[in-house]
């Protein structure tokens, strides 16, 4: 075999499109009944299903290992869930949809009126068939998922309430495998496997990189290919601490998600805007025909954030069909089976191969870099220095972020993004008012968001 991947090869797989699209559906299916959380049993055996298919590492990070600003949390493991109705009928049960209880719910067993059990249920008005999908990882809470229809219907009375679940010193899990090439230098290939039953968001992305890597695997390739499958933020953030003095070989990447719905192609660019993979990522979408969309980077999204905080700045982008929450079903029990199409996985597949086929071929066409010159602040401009440059500070445990997680209010939103922005581009190049044209939010919300920074001991003026 050559030492880059040739075209009849990409051409062959390409041929097959649909064929490897079904081989990701079926591991889907197989995964999708398993309760994960960003620790524990359910997302062990995920990564065990996974070995079936390429020799996937293991790795254990215990409860309570520093990493950067974070420490590994508690593990979470469930085994039962259920509410009964004051007639003892049991009308929410985990065994149906482990979508019902909010990750990392603490264990409860007790009676108790409508009043105080609907304090701890949430539900979709806009979407009143759908079961929401909920996280509580870093405050002690529980509560459960119901659609709205039915929480509508519940009657007064005293409900039984019971999950059974625990909290225990543990560790955090996640895969890792690679693929060798001739050169050291690495393309990374990360995806997150912490979701629970939702297949687009989540899932997909999964079994894509999976069949990738099995495909790479019989390749001969001129790079070697980094797999990574952590639970989302936290395990990006555990495998950059783990792997800090390793990751000046990694060279491009891509984090995948969000690949098998119906919806047109999605490509978030990375952070500096202007690298090799960004232009081929466009290339390949603009030499399909096929409709697509191309959005700069924005410092939130999945682990593309971690990887390309300041401090480590990565090239890693983010090849998707339809945005996440984007898509009506986003975060609910309508991302299912039914939601993902066998087609659309397999072109998404398609496009990593042909985004891999150009790494793997690319001439370097001597394109200038961008100089970039440190700011000195100005009254009216000032410049901030992130004091966690690596890896995005635990702003909840600062009371800066809302500590129920995974939810869509707009206020809120508003503040978080605007924390978001100015965290990740404080790193003395920017000035506040170059971060407000480049994010397109207003000077003042980020102004304000500075402040709570600075207070907070998280930023120092330039």
């Amino acid at each position: 075999m050559s030492e880059k991947m040739s075209i009849s090869q990409k051409n062959e797989i390409k041929a097959k499109e649909v064929e490897f699209g079904g081989k990701i559906f079926e591991l889907i299916k197989i995964l999708y009944p398993i309760c994960r959380s960003i620790t524990g049993d359910g997302v062990r055996k995920t990564l065990k299903i996974l070995q079936k298919e390429i020799p996937l590492e293991i790795n254990e990070i215990p409860t309570k290992t520093k990493c950067f600003d974070w420490k590994i949390p508690k593990e979470w493991n469930i085994t039962d869930a259920y509410i009964k109705d004051p007639n003892g009928n049991k009308i929410v049960d985990f065994k149906n949809s482990n979508l019902h209880v909010v990750s990392y719910s603490v264990p409860v067993n007790k009676k108790m009126k409508l009043k105080e059990l609907k304090k701890h249920l949430h539900y979709l008005s806009e979407k009143p068939k759908a079961i929401p999908y909920r996280t509580s990882y870093y405050n002690e809470y529980w509560g459960f998922c119901i659609s709205y229809n039915q929480f509508k219907t519940l009657p007064e009375g005293e409900y039984e309430v019971c999950i059974n679940s625990s909290l225990k010193n543990g560790s955090l899990t996640y895969g890792e495998y690679i693929v060798p090439g001739k050169i050291k230098d690495e393309i990374l290939l990360s995806c997150y496997i912490c979701h629970p039953s939702l297949c687009n968001d989540n899932l997909s992305g999964v079994g894509l990189l999976t069949i990738l890597a099995k495909i790479l695997t019989k390749i001969s390739t001129h790079y070697s290919y980094r797999f990574l499958f952590i639970p989302e933020t936290i395990g990006a953030i555990a495998w950059l601490s783990k792997n800090e003095n390793n990751v000046h070989k990694i060279k491009h990447g891509l984090v995948a998600t969000c690949c098998g719905d119906r919806g047109t192609f999605t490509y978030k660019k990375t952070r500096g805007g202007d690298n090799i993979i960004d232009e081929i990522v466009e290339k390949v979408l603009k030499k399909s025909g096929e409709t697509y969309e191309i959005l700069d980077f924005w410092p939130s999204g999945s682990d593309e954030r971690q990887f390309s905080s300041p401090g480590f700045n990565l090239p890693i982008g983010s090849l998707m069909k339809t945005l996440y929450d984007k898509f009506e079903e986003y975060h609910t029990s309508n991302d299912n089976l039914e939601f993902m199409e066998v087609k659309s996985l397999g072109n998404s597949l398609s496009k990593y191969l042909e985004v891999i086929y150009e790494l793997e071929n690319y001439t370097n066409k001597n394109k200038k870099s961008i100089e970039k010159t440190l700011k000195i602040s100005v009254k009216n401009d000032p410049v901030f220095i992130s004091q966690n440059m690596k890896c995005e500070p635990q702003l909840g445990k600062k009371d800066l972020y809302q500590k129920l997680g995974a939810l869509t209010n707009e206020n809120s939103n508003e503040i978080k993004r605007a924390i978001q922005w100015v965290m990740n581009f404080s790193d003395g190049y920017y000035s506040l008012s170059e971060i407000s044209k480049k994010s397109k939010m207003n000077l003042k919300i980020l102004t304000d968001a500075a402040n709570l920074l600075k207070n907070a001991n998280l930023l120092k003026e330039q």
